[in-house]
């Protein structure tokens, strides 16, 4: 494939997980970060302040405070509080007398302790559970010159908010989706946009006891704070504390989603959420604003933490082989977020961890359509659109469903299967779709017979199985699209050559977050909006890295690619050969490798038939030079891979409507946008099949 294009600009962030220490990370300055001007959090911040005014401060923790079972077991209730800064049976703030401060915290923990008892209230503040307004003023301080803040939280508690932000774990450990954020590592980008469920920080207890917390924590907070400051902090530190480091962060991808009118307030707490955003705190201003313990975090049943437990053990016992875990269940019943939290709960054990996508419709790091083979070195701290990410392997399936072709989509997947190496010992994780129902549950049969899957994770809600239990019984005589039970006089067979048939383990998860079974209402929460967040962060990669102006689509310089030198396809649907460039004409297109050579006579090459092929990333078709032959193509591919693509295939995944409606620097009509058309004619809109109808030929006699 030639391509010509002035000036190639390729920025990408390689994961530094294994080789930060603390005080040696490496990674670009952030640049300074407002605070959210949107005019509803305005007005809601003037009337919260009002209302603070008019009402006197309560300790809501002291008055209402709900039990902790963990903290109860580890902090048993006596008399007097026991003194949290010893270690070992002797002041922490015992300092040497080397050090240059001794004279000056010999006087300052008089201030603090008295015979090993606490004499400062500070500490009645610090309470276990959700960390919000009062909490946040006494255990978080900001730094306004360097535009970042510090928290110190105890163990077990919890920070609940939207926004992103850079996440630094200075002292002690912190859990965020399952992965453990430990001192000494990398900083992590956290997202917790309205799309999704708010993420959550929690502190985790520290492995080491005996340490000098006093000691310790003083330079950290002396590097970050100003005196005052680190002061007012350092009281709150324990043996059980935990002081993480956050900074206001932004990417070419934030800020190309926030330039389009409708995802400007991506970040910012849904409507329903806005009472219990807490707008007051030394966080706000970073790009984070904490949540009250009204609004909900990750919600996890007792199965739920089970199946993780029995899962991250096996993968870390002796198996024969590596894990194959095959994820399955209904829609809108937390596959995706089970597999994330999966993903970064066995990132805490193994290096990488492999990832097969055979969910068409919600894919995880490539746009819908497609089904993939990654491999995760790095933990999934937010929704899919946050960690878009080239796989090892990838075939554009071309819709986001498998009804018009399953023979296709399975060997797609066989495909994919085929090109993993067979002494690979990473577990690997997969994903399916939640179509469980008639065809939709025969081709789950065939994944569970084709793949040599080792753990079955069955979610499900309401206490009933949306379909039936996939277990190894079960297998023995169910039927699939391509696959057909077993005869009984070959499982004989089997049996007597000490050969048993292949099991595995069938777990069934029960999910009972809020809205459990049921699709989101709220605004960015539905399927196809997350469809066009993926590929809008997609084409965020055509974005400089550099902190500019964000370059509209059609401002940039695209590809000339000869239509001798590609082929020309339709992967959902039959088009006529005259009619091949209009449909293709301003859409994504993916980018194919056919494994033949790809010859013309002078003319374009258009493909009959939907090819298996592998695929490299995606493009948009921004015109056509029917005269000079010519295809103008944008994609964030890098030019030494365009060269071995020789195929462009076009589905039915559309671009979002903001990319060609959002177009600024034209006057009049905008191209491919026209307002002179009208739905009240009948036909004028969408065709869409009621799949609850029965054929008349299925029908009985009347």
């Amino acid at each position: 494939m030639k391509v010509n294009k002035s000036k190639w600009v390729k920025g990408q962030a390689k994961s530094l997980k294994w080789k930060d220490v603390r005080g040696k990370r490496c990674r670009p300055p952030v640049s300074s970060s407002d605070p959210i001007s949107s005019p509803v959090l305005i007005r809601m911040a003037k009337e919260h302040q009002a209302f603070v005014k008019k009402k006197p401060t309560i300790k809501r923790l002291k008055s209402k405070a709900k039990p902790i079972v963990d903290a109860k077991k580890h902090n048993p209730q006596s008399g007097s509080k026991k003194s949290h800064a010893h270690a070992n049976g002797g002041s922490v703030l015992r300092m040497n007398d080397k050090s240059n401060n001794s004279e000056e915290w010999k006087k300052y923990s008089k201030s603090i302790h008295r015979n090993g008892v606490e004499t400062s209230a500070d500490m009645e503040d610090v309470s276990l559970g959700r960390m919000e307004a009062e909490s946040l003023h006494h255990c978080a301080e900001r730094d306004d010159r360097q535009n970042h803040a510090v928290l110190v939280m105890q163990k077990d508690q919890t920070l609940c908010f939207r926004g992103k932000c850079l996440l630094t774990c200075l002292y002690g450990r912190v859990e965020v989706m399952g992965f453990t954020i430990e001192e000494g590592q990398q900083s992590y980008p956290l997202f917790s946009p309205a799309s999704h469920c708010p993420l959550t920080i929690r502190a985790l207890e520290s492995s080491d006891q005996t340490r000098d917390e006093t000691t310790e924590a003083l330079p950290i907070l002396k590097k970050y704070l100003q005196l005052a400051s680190w002061k007012k902090l350092l009281k709150k530190v324990t043996s059980h504390s935990s002081i993480i480091l956050l900074e206001p962060m932004e990417t070419p991808m934030t800020r190309f989603l926030s330039s389009f009118t409708d995802l400007s307030e991506l970040f910012s707490p849904l409507i329903s959420e806005l009472m219990s955003a807490v707008l007051d705190t030394p966080l706000n201003g970073l790009g984070m604003i904490p949540l009250g313990k009204a609004i909900e975090g990750l919600t996890m049943s007792k199965s739920f933490r089970d199946g993780l437990n029995t899962v991250v053990s096996a993968c870390r016992g002796e198996m024969d082989g590596c894990a194959v875990i095959l994820v399955c269940g209904t829609k809108n019943v937390g596959k995706s977020t089970f597999i994330r939290t999966l993903i970064n709960n066995l990132l805490n054990h193994t290096a990488s961890v492999d990832y097969l996508e055979g969910d068409l419709g919600q894919t995880e790091f490539t746009p819908a359509g497609c089904l993939s083979l990654s491999t995760v070195r790095g933990p999934l701290l937010g929704p899919p659109f946050t960690h878009q990410s080239p796989p090892e392997h990838m075939i554009y399936y071309g819709h986001p469903s498998c009804e018009t072709d399953l023979e296709r989509y399975l060997e797609s997947l066989k495909s994919l299967w085929c090109r993993r190496s067979r002494t690979r010992v990473t577990p690997i994780i997969i994903n399916t779709m939640g179509w469980v129902k008639g065809f939709g549950f025969q081709l789950l049969v065939d994944m569970i017979r084709f793949l040599p899957v080792s753990h079955v994770i069955q979610l499900s809600h309401g206490g009933t199985n949306q379909c039936p239990a996939v277990t190894p019984e079960f297998m023995k005589t169910a039927h699939g699209c391509q696959t057909r039970p077993p005869a009984q006089t070959a499982l004989a067979e089997i049996t007597e050559s000490n050969s048993p048939p292949r099991s595995f383990t069938h777990l069934i998860l029960e999910s009972e977050f809020q809205g459990v079974g049921r699709q989101g209402t709220a605004k960015h929460q539905r399927t196809n909006e997350h469809r066009e967040l993926s590929l809008l962060a997609y084409l965020s990669q055509l974005q400089s890295p550099d902190n500019g102006p964000i370059k509209p689509l059609h401002s940039l310089t695209p590809y000339q690619v000869p239509n001798t030198a590609v082929a020309l396809g339709v992967l959902h649907c039959e088009v006529a050969p005259s009619h091949m460039f209009y449909a293709a004409n301003a859409s994504l297109v993916g980018l194919c490798c056919l494994g033949e050579k790809v010859s013309s006579r002078g003319g374009p090459v258009l493909l009959s038939k939907a090819p298996i092929c592998p695929c490299v990333g995606f493009g948009v078709l921004r015109g056509i030079d029917i005269g000079r032959g010519l295809y103008f193509l944008l994609t964030p591919v890098a030019p030494s891979i365009l060269r071995k693509v020789n195929c462009l295939l076009l589905g039915a995944v559309l671009l979002p409507s903001c990319i060609l409606t959002t177009q600024p620097g034209f006057e009049g009509e905008m191209p491919y946008v026209t307002t002179d058309y009208s739905f009240d004619l009948t036909g004028a809109g969408k065709l869409r099949v009621f799949k609850g109808l029965t054929r008349p030929s299925h029908l009985g006699p009347k």
